[in-house]
């Protein structure tokens, strides 16, 4: 309902700046401070008072007299208040909202019939998915869970780097060396874990092996790579035996979190197409083209960037950035709009590629890109080529063992009279404690770094995912207690429900708070900021708790009538939070 009366908030101000002889370029509509009793404010009155040759409160005050909130639906009254105009709620806003939340489907917002493809995570398949670019998935599903919920039609795609040095090397080792060969058992019992220590293996090999040794690795290496740029079936498929194993243990991994993927999108693709060779040949007719330093290159620091993009080796073959070119024309004939997420170490890459894609003529508006900065853990950063890094697999563990802690330490303080099984406390253990990472993850903008701390993470009390989970669990047992079941709220309830009992600040600041959501998705979907979403719950959960304190829902003493608009209203919060959660990727446990 936020954004409906955000409109007619616009329509009115407009219609009454016109009348008025003001210029309606800027509504200057904001959202309130939280001690102003209105849902919306205006600060034109400041941009106009030099024109209208009046001090701002006289303006505003001109502006609310040429506005008549009797004409409208969803604003009950329109106060000046010194420079500001303050735009109070009506009854039927509240109502509505009340109405539509109790929807599972609350927050998702009208199809808009365009598609966008979303490229995240795309490690390269070289074993074991580490700590240190964990971000990458998390946001990247989230932004796609958000555009999703905005209306788009979203695919999610991760782009398979199987056609660069490091999987050449890698398919020299996994056909050269044996079991006994390697030094040490895999540290899982996964198909990544296992191959990762033929890739280490073969690079120790390459730096320590004798001069003769080596040349004679280089050159099967070598070789490996010429057979992927011309096409040759065998060397796609000897390397393909590599990439798809490990590729499919660490999607294994990323499921758990869980990230999910519409489509792997292969770099040989490309190759093997024609793609590439056809972008070699028109970035060589580039003004910017040269070639120097035995390599093909395009000169861009007429477009600020001091460093050449390489596109082809003088032994021509092609290099990630070719590729990654041909991919991005590929996306802009499939896909209407395109996001990748990257880390921050691909900065000037993405800018790179971008610069090179308006040289071919490419529209890039379609194109944005979400930067990212990594993940450390207190020790320090971390590295996987030597096998020293943190796995996921392992953060993952370790995050549900801290919350199968906390959940049993908790047993005794519960309030529900529900009792939790060994198998309860497990998917207990596993929604709080991934859902943790998650959220600790996300709940950050992109670009500042994270140092994952467990304590905050899961902190039952402080502004953590644990703490909003339990809003949910706290719903969903407020509405099993009075019969009714979580999942489809009020569907089978069948008074009617009058919004105009929720008289409290806390009912009424809760209601408000649960009509902003989709205002909130719209903003953070248009943004490709997850962490608006996480900072919502935040500030939903505070109303929530403040309503579960001073609003009792089932005591004995609640007027039949009030006691059902409340249990509506919980059953509109239920859905929010729910929502909001599942656009994060976090779990909405139904106890806890």
């Amino acid at each position: 309902m936020f954004l409906t009366l955000r409109a007619e908030v616009e329509d009115a101000l407009e219609r009454a700046l016109s009348e008025l002889d003001f210029p309606t370029d800027d509504l200057g509509i904001e959202e309130p401070p939280d001690d102003v009793d209105s849902v919306l404010a205006s600060s034109v009155a400041f941009r106009l008072a030099g024109e209208a040759g009046a001090p701002p409160p006289q303006v505003a005050g001109r502006i609310a007299d040429e506005i008549d909130a009797d004409e409208l639906t969803y604003v009950s009254d329109v106060q000046p208040q010194g420079p500001y105009l303050n735009f109070l709620p009506s009854a039927a806003y509240l109502a509505e909202t009340l109405e539509e939340a109790t929807d599972e489907t609350y927050g998702h917002l009208s199809d808009r019939d365009e598609s966008i493809v979303v490229e995240h995570t795309s490690a390269n398949p070289t074993g074991p998915v580490h700590v240190g670019r964990a971000r990458n998935p998390v946001i990247g599903d989230a932004v796609a869970n958000l555009l999703d919920f905005a209306g788009y039609d979203v695919d999610r795609h991760y782009y398979v780097n199987d056609a660069g040095r490091q999987m050449a090397v890698f398919t020299w080792a996994y056909e050269t060396f044996d079991e006994d060969d390697l030094d040490e058992p895999p540290e899982r019992d996964r198909i990544e874990y296992d191959l990762v220590r033929y890739y280490r293996k073969g690079n120790a090999y390459l730096e320590n092996a004798a001069e003769d040794e080596v040349e004679a690795a280089e050159a099967e290496i070598e070789s490996i790579m010429q057979g992927l740029e011309a096409g040759d079936d065998e060397a796609y498929e000897r390397v393909s035996e590599v990439v798809d194993q490990v590729l499919g243990g660490m999607t294994e991994c990323l499921a758990r979190l869980p990230a999910e993927f519409d489509e792997f999108v292969k770099e040989t693709r490309f190759m093997r197409s024609g793609a590439t060779d056809d972008l070699v040949d028109r970035l060589k007719e580039l003004d910017e083209s040269v070639y120097e330093e035995d390599a093909w290159q395009l000169e861009l620091d007429e477009y600020g960037i001091d460093k050449n993009l390489v596109f082809l080796r003088s032994d021509g073959t092609s290099l990630y950035a070719t590729r990654d070119l041909a991919h991005h024309e590929w996306k802009f004939d499939e896909y209407d709009r395109a996001v990748t997420v990257l880390g921050e170490d691909h900065k000037l890459q993405a800018k790179q590629v971008r610069t090179a894609l308006e040289l071919l003529g490419n529209e890039t508006d379609p194109l944005r890109q979400v930067l990212y900065s990594y993940v450390n853990l207190p020790e320090g950063k971390m590295s996987t080529r030597r096998g020293t890094g943190v796995d996921l697999d392992d953060l993952l563990d370790e995050a549900i063992d801290r919350a199968r802690g906390e959940v049993e330490d908790r047993l005794d303080d519960r309030i529900r009279d529900d009792e939790l099984d060994d198998e309860d406390i497990e998917r207990i253990a596993h929604q709080v404690g991934i859902g943790a990472v998650r959220y600790d993850i996300v709940a950050k903008q992109p670009t500042k770094a994270i140092t994952f701390e467990w304590d905050r993470a899961l902190d039952f009390e402080a502004q953590s995912a644990p703490y909003v989970q339990y809003v949910h669990a706290r719903c969903c047992g407020i509405l099993e207690e009075a019969g009714i079941d979580p999942e489809t709220g009020m569907d089978d309830v069948e008074t009617a429900v009058d919004a105009d009992l929720l008289e409290t600040d806390a009912e009424r600041d809760l209601l408000e708070t649960i009509a902003r959501f989709p205002a909130v998705v719209d903003e953070a979907a248009d943004d490709l900021e997850p962490h608006q979403i996480a900072t919502y719950t935040r500030e939903f959960a505070d109303r929530f708790n403040g309503f579960y304190r001073e609003c009792p829902v089932l005591a004995d003493d609640v007027d039949p009538a009030v006691r059902d608009a409340r249990l509506a209203l919980v059953a509109a919060s239920k859905h929010a939070v729910a929502n909001a959660l599942s656009i994060l990727g976090v779990a909405a446990p139904r106890s806890m």
